[in-house]
Formats: C-alpha cells, sequence, structure tokens
C-alpha cells in the first residue's frame, strides 16, 4: 500500500483502490463541468476553495476531542483524560508519518488531500480559460518564469 516515492504522505498511506476513486471522482468532475458555462464552472471552484482537506478535518477533530477530554477530565472524571492522551499521539502519528487511524475512515468518506482539491480547482481554471494567455506575449511569460 505505501509508495515511499509518493511525496503525498497521506496518498502513500491510502489504499490504491480509494486513491483510485476520488481520482476517478476528480476525472468525473472536470469532465462533467467541461460541458458547462464559465458561471457553473466558478461557482464549482468557489466550492473546492471552501472544501476542507484531510488535514485541517484530522486537525479538528483532534484538537476538539482533546479539548473535550480535557474539560471533562477537570470537571467530571479524571478518567476522561485518557481522551487526549490517546488523541494527540495519533496526531503526533499523523504528522510525522502521514497516517494515523482515522485516515482510512476519513478518506473511505472521500475527504481528499489539498493536493487533490487544487487539481481539480486548476483543472476547472483551465477549462475556463484562466490560463490562455499565459505566456502568449514576453512580458506574460517573464512573469510566468518567475510564478
Amino acid at each position: 500500500m505505501p509508495k515511499s516515492s509518493d511525496p503525498d504522505r497521506v496518498r502513500a498511506n491510502t489504499a490504491d483502490e480509494i486513491n483510485r476513486l476520488i481520482d476517478r471522482g476528480i476525472a468525473d468532475s472536470v469532465a462533467y463541468y467541461s460541458g458547462k458555462g464559465k458561471d457553473e464552472i466558478r461557482y464549482r471552484i468557489a466550492e473546492l476553495e471552501r472544501e476542507w482537506d484531510i488535514e485541517r478535518l484530522l486537525e479538528t477533530n483532534a484538537s476538539a476531542l482533546a479539548f473535550t477530554g480535557l474539560l471533562l477530565g477537570i470537571t467530571r472524571s479524571k478518567k476522561w483524560l485518557l481522551l487526549p492522551a490517546i488523541v494527540l499521539p495519533f496526531l503526533f502519528q499523523h504528522a510525522v508519518q502521514g497516517w494515523c487511524p482515522p485516515v482510512p475512515i476519513f478518506r473511505r468518506w472521500g475527504v481528499r488531500t489539498r493536493e487533490e482539491i487544487d487539481r481539480e480547482k486548476y483543472a476547472l481554471k483551465a477549462l475556463r480559460g484562466d490560463f490562455e494567455n499565459v505566456g502568449s506575449n514576453p512580458e506574460n511569460a517573464d512573469q510566468a518564469a518567475k510564478a
């Protein structure tokens, strides 16, 4: 399953079948929007800009669970302190390895990496014609090279 050559640690630690499903979803979306107008594409790009990637979801869930466990450990029972004691090492494991127990669950639910979201977004921008003038004159070529 893990592919050490993959620079995206989440994808490298995700089952190939799940990565293929996510990639197919991106391709299907781009194909669908290829027949749509610029307004519909603009609306979809706005949705993609609001979409939470897996990193944000993991960080939010881990901090919410850790905070809840800490709060309940202080106000109810010290047993609740086990919750942050379990959750925080998972977050650390994800930071180091790109994997932790919730990752396969979230990936099966279709939660994407930022790179996957951006791949769809920039394909839609290309469909919309956002990059048509890049490199068409020397001044734009210099700006493109700098970017």
